[in-house]
């Protein structure tokens, strides 16, 4: 093995240039470098993308090629299982390391290790990094050498930890030689991109995937949004958030380089701490469901509090169908349902109103709703999916009480005062009053001109009662107490 041989960067959930472990260990190497993504639809236990993350994925890895491009860097595109893929390249281009950035579920673990021991007994430099955490599970424990479960005390140690956050890594030097060899899938051909019918325009007016959409939105937030973060960040109506959850999601920008933006944006601007750090702990937040994850592998499938494998759960029925269309009748949950279904995203305090209603009003698995946000969500993310899932229905680590039943009325009130984002949303009900306009089955059947809809001429009335659907979710957690 020599200097000039052929490094390897497998690219998986960190697609960016800026601040990426592996491609940076694969350019201080020396000699060419050949990127890889592979499509793995064959090995086992992998959780295949939904339909939303899939469009961006189509995006996301255009942009990573033209970023690579500027470094002399082939992108190479192959589908299949991965260890086959990452043997027939080795093999073809005589490389001599292969680099990655490491993954936390069971199976991408039990993959990455795989692959990572079949290379080491063959003499091939493989190694991996942490390019998606502030700080890797493993290395983060309670003072009794145990694993956290409630996000407070985690949050603390992670601050604590602070100091010791790599610096962002820049941008690698442009390498000198190309790499033959190196053939692979046109981009088209894996048809990530829906077509007949084309649903993603609404996706597309949206967003902008890739590393430097990333970059400009983490931009933008630090000159704007982040001032008042900590309560606009409730309210639909505005623009209050980062925006930043896909490209997290994809690795366009990692933690480590939002965490130092921020600080550096602290440093100058000392009045909007209190709103940063309140941004910083969702972010925490998210590295504190990767530490779940990854302590409790089975987390997306199964209860994390054992407890509710006895709850008595409805069966999925037209109730269910109703939430996925926005057609329950109660206007804020509808307004976030249509809204992820045209734009691939929900506001992050109607998520936990809509799941509360699925979980709680309608008493149906979290399991149905998990996978629902898995096939529509851009930022769909194992981690954060399944563990905040589980938070709203009451089962999971440091989980909201199950007696606590988000009111629909209310929330729509306190959050969304005017009716701006229902009203976006729900078209039914675009010149619905603000008094009415969280409860329009209240409004008066006539309506003086112009003001108004007849409540049930086009919006659906509720499907459930809200007083006598949370008494019912009460009275089936109180089985679990018996």
């Amino acid at each position: 093995m020599t200097s000039a041989e052929t490094s390897i960067v497998w690219f998986r959930n960190d697609l960016r240039v800026r601040d990426n472990p592996a491609l940076a260990a694969a350019a201080a190497r020396g000699g060419p470098v050949v990127a890889v993504y592979v499509l793995d639809e064959e090995t086992a236990g992998l959780r295949p993308l939904g339909g939303a993350s899939r469009w961006w994925l189509h995006g996301s890895l255009e942009r990573l090629a033209d970023d690579l491009t500027t470094l002399n860097i082939p992108l190479v595109l192959r589908r299949g299982a991965a260890q086959a893929v990452l043997d027939d390249l080795m093999r073809s281009t005589g490389a001599g390391a292969l680099y990655w950035n490491r993954r936390y579920d069971a199976a991408g673990i039990a993959c990455d290790t795989a692959i990572k021991s079949n290379l080491k007994a063959r003499g091939v430099d493989a190694e991996s990094f942490n390019g998606s955490l502030l700080t890797d599970p493993w290395d983060i424990a309670t003072a009794q050498g145990g694993r956290y479960k409630v996000f407070t005390p985690f949050w603390r140690a992670l601050q604590a930890r602070s100091g010791g956050f790599d610096t962002p890594l820049p941008l690698p030097e442009r390498i000198l030689s190309g790499a033959a060899g190196s053939e692979g899938d046109a981009l088209d051909t894996w048809r990530l991109q829906p077509t007949s019918p084309d649903w993603a325009g609404g996706l597309r007016a949206s967003w902008q995937p890739g590393e430097d959409g990333a970059r400009e939105a983490l931009e933008r937030f630090l000159e704007g949004a982040v001032e008042g973060y900590g309560d606009n960040r409730d309210r639909p109506d505005i623009k209050g958030t980062s925006a930043l959850s896909p490209h997290l999601r994809f690795g366009e920008i990692g933690p480590r380089t939002i965490w130092h933006a921020v600080m550096h944006r602290l440093a100058s601007a000392p009045q909007t701490e209190s709103d940063a750090m309140k941004f910083l702990s969702e972010i925490a937040w998210r590295e504190f469901a990767y530490h779940l994850l990854f302590h409790f592998p089975t987390l997306p499938e199964r209860n994390f509090n054992p407890k509710f494998d006895a709850f008595p759960w409805r069966e999925p029925n037209e109730d269910l169908a109703a939430w996925q269309k926005g057609q329950t009748g109660y206007p804020i949950v509808d307004a976030g349902m249509r809204e992820l279904w045209h734009t691939g995203y929900m506001h992050n305090r109607v998520r936990m109103v809509a799941a509360s209603f699925l979980t709680k009003h309608l008493r149906i698995h979290w399991r149905f709703g998990e996978a629902w946000f898995r096939d529509t969500l851009v930022d769909a993310d194992a981690a954060s999916n399944a563990s905040n899932w589980q938070w709203v229905a009451g089962s999971g680590a440091d989980a909201a009480p199950y007696f606590r039943i988000f009111n629909p009325i209310l929330q729509g009130e306190k959050f969304d005062p005017d009716g701006a984002y229902v009203r976006r949303w729900v078209r039914e009900l675009a010149d619905m009053p603000a008094k009415y306009i969280h409860k329009p089955w209240q409004a008066p059947a006539a309506l003086p001109e112009g003001t108004g809809v007849k409540p049930d001429a086009a919006y659906p009335p509720p499907i459930v009662d809200h007083a006598k659907a949370r008494q019912a979710a009460l009275d089936a957690y109180g089985s679990l107490k018996r």
